[in-house]
């Protein structure tokens, strides 16, 4: 007997990244869609599973890493909805019911950072561990955390990318969020960083002073993560942590901030294996949604 296929949407601010398969390594359709219209574009996916189901079947569920925020309350009469977001014309848009409605299967949404936080501990750079955070820093920051096993919710879903951060003696920057100005994300996301230097990372040298402003940071975040949820693992992806050489930086100055105060192997002396890229790369969102739609389908 074949194993059931899952539908995966990747809901990003740019593009939406659907695929069908069982997991990252056996997809038998995907497609990208540009973001445009929340009526366009989910009508595009739609479409996409439509026609994914008369060539292969129709997937038995479909899961949904979005960007947000997001309605993640069940009983909540705008669950599986965008609430308040920045992307014009997205607020309080439903994905779970018009494409529940059209597809006629059960459809589970979570966070993008929580939908990637899940898929590396199922198939990448996390398998070993059940407390971790995955964290991706580009054109916004967001972390998604697991504890033993279980993702992270609560009153509204985790928000890594808007804690405070100490500002760096050197930067003078304001800030880029337009809640917070100089939180974490107002302070080292790919659009704070084009408006402080003029330039992406991709065209700065690694000995820019750029970089150890950036690393300083993330490595402050993790600093506090670490103090809150002590994870066993920190996965890093976005496109900002391309850049080579940014890890090492970072490692480096989260041991120098901790100062020995968390007495661990794993940050004193394997610290290279416990701040890490993702396994799956840049496919760590598709396969969020992946594994969320077979994690509950369970």
């Amino acid at each position: 007997m074949s194993k059931p296929l899952f539908g995966a949407i990747e809901a990003g601010g740019t593009k939406f990244n659907c695929a069908v398969g069982t997991s990252p390594t056996d997809l038998v359709a995907t497609i990208r869609i540009p973001t445009t219209s929340p009526e366009a574009t989910l009508k595009a996916c739609i479409d996409f599973f439509k026609d994914a189901a008369g060539k292969f079947e129709k997937v038995s569920s479909i899961g949904i890493s979005s960007f947000g925020p997001l309605d993640l309350h069940p009983n909540s009469p705008t669950y599986g909805s965008i609430t308040k977001t920045p992307k014009a014309g997205w607020s309080n848009t439903s994905l779970v019911g018009p494409v529940s409605k059209a597809l006629d299967c059960e459809v589970y949404i979570d966070t993008d950072v929580n939908g990637a936080a899940l898929a590396e501990h199922q198939w990448g750079a996390a398998q070993d561990v059940k407390n971790l955070v995955y964290l991706t820093v580009g054109t916004g920051i967001g972390g998604g955390g697991m504890v033993n096993g279980d993702l992270i919710h609560g009153l509204v879903h985790t928000e890594m990318g808007h804690i405070r951060v100490v500002r760096c003696a050197e930067d003078k920057y304001p800030g880029g969020c337009p809640f917070h100005g100089d939180c974490f994300e107002g302070m080292a996301s790919g659009p704070a960083f084009k408006a402080r230097w003029g330039e992406a990372g991709t065209k700065l040298p690694m000995d820019h002073v750029a970089w150890k402003i950036e690393a300083d940071y993330i490595a402050q975040a993790i600093s506090n993560y670490i103090y809150v949820l002590s994870p066993e693992r920190f996965v890093i992806g976005g496109g900002v942590m391309h850049h080579e050489g940014l890890f090492p930086l970072i490692r480096k100055r989260v041991v120098e901030i901790l100062n020995g105060y968390v007495d661990s192997p794993s940050i004193l002396k394997n610290i290279d294996k416990y701040i890490v890229p993702p396994g799956l790369g840049d496919n760590a969102g598709v396969a969020g949604g992946i594994a969320l739609a077979a994690r509950r389908k369970r």
